[in-house]
């Protein structure tokens, strides 16, 4: 197992790297061979974003057929975990991806698992203020004036998930590990068997058990922790245990430093754009029957994050190489990778936004059996269609960013696009010219698009040869071994000039 999952580059992928050193045109916009690249490490991390997200998926669909109350009751608890817990917690690992890409991409395999350690730790401590905040969660949902009922059923759920958001914690700080490398096996391999495992275990709490809502919590944290169990056996098999063995705190509270600095505008980036979809939900419960238009926006963001999941495997592989080739010195192939993920992201939209719309009428039947909620969904179907097809290179553009480094470039762009501009239009549309759930999407897809255009001006007009300068230069900055490498580099320089010295003296 240790010979498949090495750290060192296989001699096919020197080559292809090769390959794309040679000739300018080929790597500047668009190769056949990065296509493919991209491609294969995407279609494996489809899978494993997708599973990784069902499992919260699959349980709100259980609780779902149960009755419209515990729907609603579950879809307000997913919302808010995820604004105030999983989010936070997946925009922070997000650093690693910069991180660890590029420190992978110089050889320096050593400050990979430093930088993974440091990112255990952080996100474990955020867990407790977390946790704690969740407990309360229904004295939060009052401040919203959310249906008392609800909001009782929210807070049962959310307590019950507190074990699942510390097994998510450690779970993406492995996924950016292995990420980083291109080790999509061990990922593909334990998110299928962690959602293999929930399906029947939820369907065993929920109904056989008779747990409910609980039932459906609980099996969300025990297939977490299963899947950070399979990727630890993954982690302690792979060749990198040699780098790490001998890694001693010094090491590792040193690297935590750099990965705050950039775990915060990571985030930031992503928290900030994550947060608007959510709110959409939470401004739902305002209008007049709050029940129906909380399970249509509800499933309607479902369905449109299920998406993002899809699309966000592309931008996970765009990080990588871009991240990869810039940390090795190779800009040209960093921007090959960036244009051949958009590429695809441009496919997966048209895909994705036909396929909605020609089921436009029967979809909302999987979340729901209410007639009613599904032909609300039908009514809202374009306006969401509009959004996946923005969000697919919104997600492939981002991606691009985390293996760039412009995090901080993403962050106020969020804070502009959402916060100045599309929450504040949607919710007039909404509430004003009453259009309801779907005045809140229209300003959602224009906040999504203002983002996507300062996303793709920085991409295009970037200088890739300054960047991979920068990356390197930060990277080696980071190596004690490159420390020390100059500085007996300076010994000898001052050994030999006096030699030399001594030698025209001796001369003369």
């Amino acid at each position: 197992m240790e010979k498949d999952f090495s750290l060192v580059r296989k001699e096919e992928d020197e080559e292809e790297d090769n390959k794309n050193e040679m000739s300018s045109e080929e790597t500047c916009y668009l190769s056949s061979e990065m296509i493919e690249k991209v491609s294969s490490m995407a279609a494996p991390m489809v899978a494993v974003s997708v599973s990784q997200y069902l499992l919260q998926v699959i349980s709100m669909i259980m609780a779902g057929h149960v009755d419209e109350l515990s729907l609603s009751a579950v879809a307000i608890a997913t919302s808010l975990t995820n604004v105030t817990g999983f989010s936070l917690l997946f925009g922070l690992a997000g650093a690693l991806e910069t991180l660890c890409g590029q420190a992978f991409g110089a050889e320096q395999f050593r400050l990979i698992g430093a930088y993974t350690y440091s990112s255990m730790l952080c996100l474990l401590f955020f867990c407790f203020p977390i946790s704690l905040l969740w407990v309360y969660m229904d004295k939060l949902l009052e401040l919203f004036h959310q249906d008392p009922l609800i909001s009782q059923l929210a807070c049962r759920y959310s307590i019950w998930l507190i074990p699942a958001l510390f097994g998510y914690s450690l779970l993406q700080s492995m996924t950016r590990y292995f990420l980083s490398q291109a080790l999509v096996l061990p990922l593909f391999l334990s998110s299928l068997g962690a959602l293999s495992f929930h399906i029947p275990f939820c369907w065993l709490l929920v109904y056989k058990l008779r747990f409910g809502i609980v039932g459906a919590a609980l099996s969300i944290g025990v297939s977490y922790w299963l899947n950070v169990f399979l990727l630890w056996i993954f982690m302690r098999d792979s060749s990198l245990r040699h780098e790490m063995k001998n890694l001693g705190w010094q090491e590792i509270f040193s690297s935590m430093k750099q990965f705050i600095a950039l775990a915060i505008p990571s985030a930031m980036m992503t928290c900030l754009e994550w947060w608007s979809f959510e709110f959409l939900l939470l401004l739902s419960g305002l209008l007049p029957n709050s029940k129906l238009e909380t399970s249509v926006i509800s499933i309607c963001l479902t369905m449109s994050a299920i998406h993002y999941d899809l699309v966000n495997a592309i931008g996970a592989a765009a990080s990588t190489y871009v991240s990869n080739e810039l940390g090795a010195g190779n800009p040209r192939a960093a921007r090959a990778a960036a244009n051949s993920a958009i590429f695809l992201g441009g496919v997966d939209a048209t895909i994705a936004t036909i396929s909605l719309y020609s089921y436009r009428r029967s979809w909302g039947y999987i979340f729901s059996s209410e007639r009613e909620v599904a032909d609300y969904a039908t009514q809202i179907t374009p306006i969401v269609c509009l959004s996946i097809f923005i969000n697919s290179f919104l997600g492939v553009l981002s991606g691009v960013a985390r293996g760039a480094g412009w995090q901080h470039i993403g962050g106020y762009a969020s804070i502009g696009s959402y916060y100045l501009v599309g929450i504040p239009l949607g919710s007039m549309l909404c509430f004003v010219v009453k259009l309801r759930g779907k005045g809140l999407w229209i300003g959602i897809v224009i906040a999504s698009t203002l983002q996507l255009l300062v996303f793709a001006l920085v991409t295009f007009f970037t200088n890739w040869e300054q960047e991979a300068t920068k990356v390197r230069d930060r990277v080696f900055e980071m190596t004690p071994q490159h420390k020390d490498n100059q500085e007996t580099e300076n010994i000898f320089k001052e050994e030999d000039a006096q030699v030399l010295l001594k030698d025209i003296s001796e001369a003369v």
